[in-house]
């Protein structure tokens, strides 16, 4: 902004709405106007008609300040010509309460003669004189502008990058700021945090560097970009670029699990069954698969034929390991892998790496026993509910063993069964059936008596006892977490019900569920949670 001194008083001559622009206030050539707004549209890549907007809105607040904020004064720079016609709006009223906005139907005729058919309620337009801009309203239109343009800006800026989240952006390190990297993206910055770089990677200033762009977020003071090298979509993304087949659809990524720097697995599956996956990613020699290891300084990569066989994709996504047995838990998403003492490092990895990977990869929780161990627990659960048995039925070892053996490893069991199931059992007649499930029955009862007097004790509201498909073992464990109230269990998820994970930059964290125990189903726990919410929301 310049200004020059005239009879003691300092004007301005020129606004500035931008480093590069300036309007000369003394001498506005009009065209001149429509030139300028012409090339701060293209430059800034923002609509032509909101930098007009801008600047009539800028010559609106200096009139204001010349003839008073009370007026509605109102501001036209013409499109095609570049005029600028200042007005006053005056409405039509019986009578005058305001005379800075409000005028009489006499008096508006009187100033609008040719118009003898104005009605009450409608407007007229009074011209002002021309704006003389001195030094505080130039300075006031020149925040308004430079506003208005940068606000614009932002948000254009956002709107081009808000459609390249998900996508691998590539930069120019600009530079380091407490361990994080920020990327000249052209037309935007975009950061690196530290935890989203790859470990032990040295960056320097003038790198061209690329990144996954996981987000873009608008703030008040501006929209931030916020880019990735160590999340799993990165890698997806990398073969996304590197494999036409991919690129094209043909072989599809079904799932990604990193250890940013060290390793990865990528499970791949292709709709073609002409097209082996695995092979088209690795590449002729490895070359495609190689241009990404180098780009993730040499993070090995494991890539896996999806399969819908469970077991196998498994025992695949624990490789090298030689798997013996899985047993797969559905419901609560765990996995069981059996195999001997040989291949049990094999399987767990450098620091619990693979089966770690192998976990994320599959999306199952993963307990690794040797042939030992898993023979050791199952001596311990035979041990266990016999013990069960004896204690409750009053039956000797031999017989609790022999039922245990037989598939009968609970009270409930043995209730819920036929004298004719049980007496099919070699040495077991129909009246030692009959005692048997009289006992358990028994039993069954004065352990809902017990449970009864705990869930009074806790507090547990009788509406959330008498939810349908909720056990007593179930009300005991809310009871003892503080959920007592219908309210209270309305307001879970399924999630805290039976566990399941949770995804926070790339990383998978296990949920423990407050009913894991009881073996829930999603669905189930849905159906409980829903069935609660009717009741309280109907």
């Amino acid at each position: 902004m310049k200004t020059s001194k005239i009879n003691g008083e300092w004007t301005t001559k020129e606004l500035q709405i931008d480093k590069n622009w300036l309007i000369n206030l003394d001498h506005l050539d009009k065209q001149e106007l429509l030139r300028i707004v012409e090339a701060v549209a293209n430059e800034k890549s923002i609509d032509k008609e909101l930098v007009i907007g801008s600047m009539e809105s800028a010559i609106q607040k200096a009139a204001l300040t010349k003839f008073g904020n009370d007026n509605n004064i109102e501001v036209i720079i013409d499109r095609e010509s570049g005029d600028i016609k200042i007005q006053k709006v005056l409405e039509i009223v019986e009578k005058v309460e305001d005379s800075s906005r409000e005028i009489t139907l006499d008096d508006a005729k009187k100033i609008k003669l040719e118009n003898k058919d104005l009605k009450l309620g409608e407007k007229i337009y009074e011209e002002l004189p021309q704006v003389d801009f001195g030094r505080i309203a130039a300075q006031s239109a020149k925040q308004v502008i430079s506003s208005r343009v940068r606000e614009a800006e932002k948000n254009r800026q956002y709107e081009e990058f808000i459609d390249k989240q998900g996508q691998i952006l590539s930069g120019i390190i600009k530079r380091l700021e407490y361990g994080n990297v920020i990327i000249d993206l052209g037309k935007a910055e975009g950061v690196i945090k530290k935890d989203e770089l790859i470990p032990r990677e040295i960056l320097k200033t003038g790198d061209r560097v690329k990144a996954y762009c996981y987000e873009v977020k608008k703030e008040l003071k501006g929209h931030q970009i916020f880019l990735s090298r160590a999340h799993p979509q990165f890698l997806a993304k990398l073969f996304f670029q590197e494999v036409p087949e991919i690129y094209e659809g043909t072989i599809e990524i079904r799932s990604v699990a990193r250890d940013p720097g060290s390793r990865a697995k990528i499970c791949v599956h292709s709709k073609d069954s002409s097209i082996d996956p695995v092979g088209a990613c690795v590449g002729m020699r490895g070359s495609r698969v190689q241009t990404i290891v180098n780009e993730l300084h040499g993070e090995k990569i494991d890539i896996i034929k999806w399969t819908e066989d469970l077991p196998t994709l498994i025992s695949e996504s624990l490789s090298p390991a030689e798997i013996q047995r899985v047993l797969i838990d559905q419901d609560n998403k765990r996995i069981d892998i059996i195999l001997s003492e040989e291949n049990l490092s094999k399987a767990i990895g450098r620091r619990g790496q693979n089966v770690r990977l192998a976990s994320k990869l599959t999306n199952y929780e993963i307990d690794i026993l040797t042939d030992k161990e898993d023979s050791e627990r199952r001596q311990a659960e035979f041990k266990e509910r016999t013990e069960t048995l004896i204690k409750n039925l009053e039956v000797d070892e031999t017989l609790g063993q022999l039922l245990v053996s037989e598939g009968f490893t609970s009270i409930d069991e043995i209730a819920q069964a036929s004298p004719e199931d049980i007496s099919k059992i070699e040495a077991i007649d129909e009246e030692t059936s009959k005692e048997l499930i009289n006992r358990s029955k028994e039993t069954l009862v004065k352990e809902k008596e017990a449970i009864s007097k705990k869930l009074k004790d806790l507090g547990v509201d009788e509406e959330l006892i008498n939810l349908k498909g909720m056990t007593q073992g179930m009300l005991v464990i809310l009871g003892q977490k503080n959920i007592k109230k219908l309210s209270d269990f309305a307001d879970l998820s399924s999630d805290e019900l039976i566990g399941g994970f949770d995804e926070i930059k790339g990383k998978k964290i296990r949920i423990e569920g407050y009913l894991e125990e009881f073996s829930l189903s999603r669905k189930e726990a849905d159906d409980l949670i829903m069935a609660a919410r009717n009741i309280i929301y109907k």
